[in-house]
């Protein structure tokens, strides 16, 4: 009888406690399956299977040099799995806890049925810092700590072979029907050794100015961690990176580097707290967090989507970063933020309609973190200040030079800097003697931010007036809200003010909600 490792979005041997627990006990075999339904889901793209193809290569090695190689099944979970205990029988099946998108989520489900008829004892393990079955928001902060206080296992010294010394068969991309992304240039490799040497390097060079740079794309590809890849697929654990920054916070002296850390050491804590809302609340991946948003944007006008989708709105900046995205699987957040903002509010579409387009560009993609994050930039939460970014300011602050609008909109190379940002101040003289035709070889603008400003705050004030949205915003804000730096009296005063019950109750430093204005960024 096996002792089954369920290898998921957990691709490493170090900090890995189901693999730990099942070599304790017996032969174990470690399996990944390449699942039909996930890599034909519409948020899968051949960038994510890249990564994780890489990632296995390394794995089947590591787990190789412990005694047992990496066994990778191809179909149905369930199915692979009653084959397996129907050829060597299955004592237990060890896997993490994983918080995925709704196919996932089912499949899991049906392994979980599949187990009590079979007799399987499933053990799944917490793998990071959301909490499942979790019954109030209340204390999470806590919960989050101890797990990662704990310090990180070491791999096992060797493990008990199950037998089965078969070579990992790893289809290529195109062999799984995913194609190439020839549109893109330089993108991350996966495996464990590529994560340790990324922590590294951010927590001893790339990350001091990790604090001021994190927000301009130019400069955000080096001075941000670029560890989010390799948090969604495991190759390193969270608690890792936690216990690796702490250790270098203690023996940073520069203010520079305290500041850096600190800020980046939140937003580890921040991986979670997003994450946890999916957990909590499955229904985010295709519903409105706050359920009277759904009446507020119609059909999206598939014009203006594909527009934005492919870098062509004739915002020179907006489209500069969406293009660079396509090459690199990766911009940084506050670029995502903006991007968001762009396509719900400026375009005014609804996020649904570009929730896939993005997942499938997100080399990163990580469910939980992308639902909440597409909701809040959008404004359907019901608990968070509505933000629309204003795309020449973003532009004229974080590309002051045009370096990045040159870099990724050749179009516009030979137009005036003065010019570069607002192309459409462009009479047809200059665009003549620039090279460039609006409407030809650089579109139009799809809108006008100055002109859209009125709308969307007439529209998201109505939607904030009606008692259905206040009422189901203190239902969002009790499940899903951060209680950092408020105390129970004070979540609960909260919960009543966006209910209407009390119009003077404080706000908690965190999470404001819609009653706090209107964000222009």
């Amino acid at each position: 009888m096996l002792e089954v490792v369920w290898f998921k979005r957990d691709l490493r041997i170090d900090d890995h406690q189901p693999l730990v627990e099942a070599a304790r006990r017996g032969p174990v075999l470690p399996l990944y399956i390449i699942e039909p339904e996930l890599i034909g889901a519409p948020d899968y793209d051949a960038l994510h299977w890249d990564f994780i193809r890489s990632s296995l290569v390394e794995l089947d090695r590591a787990l190789g040099s412990l005694g047992q190689p990496l066994v990778v099944r191809h179909g149905p979970a369930v199915d692979v799995l009653a084959a397996l205990h129907a050829e060597r029988g299955i004592r237990r099946l060890w896997s993490h806890e994983e918080t995925g998108n709704a196919l996932s989520y089912a499949r899991d489900r049906a392994v979980g049925a599949w187990c009590r008829r079979a007799g399987v004892a499933w053990q799944e393990i917490p793998s990071h810092g959301v909490v499942r079955r979790l019954r109030s928001r209340d204390g999470w902060a806590g919960h989050w700590e101890r797990r990662m206080q704990k310090p990180p296992v070491a791999a096992p010294a060797a493990l008990p072979p199950a037998g089965d010394g078969q070579p990992a068969n790893l289809p290529t991309a195109s062999e799984l029907g995913l194609g190439h992304y020839s549109r893109r240039g330089t993108v991350q490799s996966g495996g464990s050794r590529a994560a340790a040497a990324t922590l590294s390097s951010f927590l001893a060079v790339r990350g001091r100015d990790y604090r001021f740079a994190m927000s301009a794309p130019g400069s955000a590809h080096e001075a941000c961690s670029r560890l989010s890849s390799h948090l969604a697929y495991g190759t390193i654990s969270l608690r890792s990176v936690v216990h690796g920054t702490r250790e270098a916070r203690a023996k940073a002296i520069e203010r520079a580097w305290q500041q850096s850390l600190a800020s980046f050491e939140r937003r580890l804590h921040w991986h979670c707290h997003f994450m946890q809302k999916l957990e909590s609340e499955p229904a985010i991946e295709f519903a409105c967090f706050n359920r009277s948003a759904e009446a507020l944007r119609g059909p999206p006008d598939s014009s203006r989507l594909a527009a934005f989708l492919a870098g062509q709105t004739g915002y020179p900046f907006i489209d500069a970063c969406m293009r660079s995205l396509h090459e690199h699987g990766w911009i940084n957040f506050r670029m995502r933020a903006m991007l968001t903002s762009f396509a719900a509010y400026d375009l005014w579409l609804d996020w649904r309609s570009f929730r896939d387009p993005l997942a499938r560009s997100f080399q990163d993609y990580e469910p939980g973190i992308h639902y909440s994050q597409l909701q809040m930039q959008s404004g359907t939460t019901g608990i968070n200040t509505p933000r629309l970014y204003n795309p020449l300011k973003q532009a004229l602050d974080h590309d002051p030079d045009g370096s990045f609008v040159r870099r990724y909109v050749p179009e516009l190379q030979s137009v005036p800097l003065a010019y570069l940002h607002t192309p459409w101040m462009m009479d047809a003289g200059l665009q003549q003697r620039c090279g460039v035709r609006l409407g030809d070889s650089y579109p139009q603008r799809v809108v006008r931010h100055e002109h859209r400003v009125a709308e969307i705050r007439a529209a998201l004030s109505e939607l904030r007036a009606r008692p259905s949205h206040r009422a189901d915003a203190a239902r969002v804000y009790d499940r899903h809200g951060s209680r950092l730096g408020a105390g129970r009296r004070a979540v609960s005063a909260r919960a009543r003010r966006l209910a209407g019950a009390d119009a003077t109750a404080p706000q908690p430093a965190r999470e404001r909600g819609p009653q706090t204005g209107f964000d222009f960024e």
